[in-house]
């Protein structure tokens, strides 16, 4: 019998564990996770406090900013529709080309690294490739694709590919040997190998390539816009910066921000809902 989280586990007659909740209190459920946001939220309000200070008595606010002074910004933007414009084709961008590099990173990161010989042969060319910086993509992209969406979707597909081709490689890779020797001693074939043993346990390598790419398809997405484009969040922070209006800048990062919290957290839900089939912790 072992107790973790408010939660003990027995082990059945049959042999498997069986999970009896224990009555606890709000305060026991959640209040690690309330003690975490109020810290956070307090770290927040004290950097704005100070930087609200320092705006006005230590720094020049031409190069930094004000917080009240970005608010400000993003009140102007959102009552004449430049907030929702830009990033409405922002978000277009980032989810398509997140979508596009995912799919492609994950499908080609599961046949290569199950086909062994292949994936030794194409390894440093892949690394070749990875290894180029996604920046200096940009401009063979417009010469191919124009100033369009499709540039910007493509350019953050391909930084989110090989983060997700990598992860997932690694995750198919590092399975358990034991238990695809098991399947097959069981009479599996190839397939159920790989539906019911490598994909599960490559799942967590694959989660964790979407997680660390959303930040790069944000990225690609505006490295883009900034580049060449006259609409998008990229090209709110070029003519802010060309008019000298810092409060436009950081307004312009405050909703990629945003938009980068929220793609994570649909993320982290997926996260979640995939890793049911992983076993009770002792």
């Amino acid at each position: 019998m072992t107790e973790a989280s408010g939660v003990i586990t027995e082990t059945a007659g049959n042999g498997g564990p069986v999970r009896v909740a224990v009555p606890r209190t709000w305060w026991q459920r959640h209040g690690t996770t309330t003690t975490v946001w109020v810290l956070r939220l307090a770290l927040i309000a004290f950097v704005l406090v100070l930087w609200e200070i320092a705006g006005e008595r230590w720094i020049d606010i031409t190069f930094t900013s004000k917080p009240t002074d970005i608010v400000t910004r993003l009140v102007e933007w959102a009552a004449d529709g430049t907030l929702w414009l830009h990033s409405w084709i922002t978000v277009q961008e980032i989810v398509y080309g997140f979508l596009l590099g995912a799919v492609t990173g994950a499908l080609a990161g599961f046949v290569l690294a199950s086909l062994n010989l292949l994936y030794r042969v194409l390894d440093p060319f892949i690394m070749a490739l990875y290894s180029i910086p996604k920046v200096a993509l940009a401009p063979l992209f417009i010469v191919w694709f124009g100033i369009g969406m499709h540039m910007k979707v493509l350019l953050a597909a391909a930084t989110v590919f090989f983060l997700v081709f990598l992860n997932t490689a690694a995750g198919v890779r590092d399975v358990d040997r034991g238990l695809v020797d098991a399947v097959r001693l069981m009479g599996g074939n190839r397939w159920d190998i790989a539906r019911k043993v490598v994909l599960p346990a490559s799942m967590t390598g694959v989660l964790t390539g979407l997680k660390v790419a959303i930040p790069y398809a944000l990225i690609g997405a505006v490295i883009g816009e900034l580049v060449a484009s006259n609409r998008g969040l990229g090209y709110l922070i070029n003519d802010a910066a060309a008019q000298f209006d810092t409060a436009g800048v950081f307004a312009t990062l405050v909703v990629l921000s945003v938009i980068a919290a929220v793609l994570n957290v649909f993320v982290g839900l997926i996260d979640k809902r995939v890793n049911k089939w992983k076993p009770i912790n002792d």
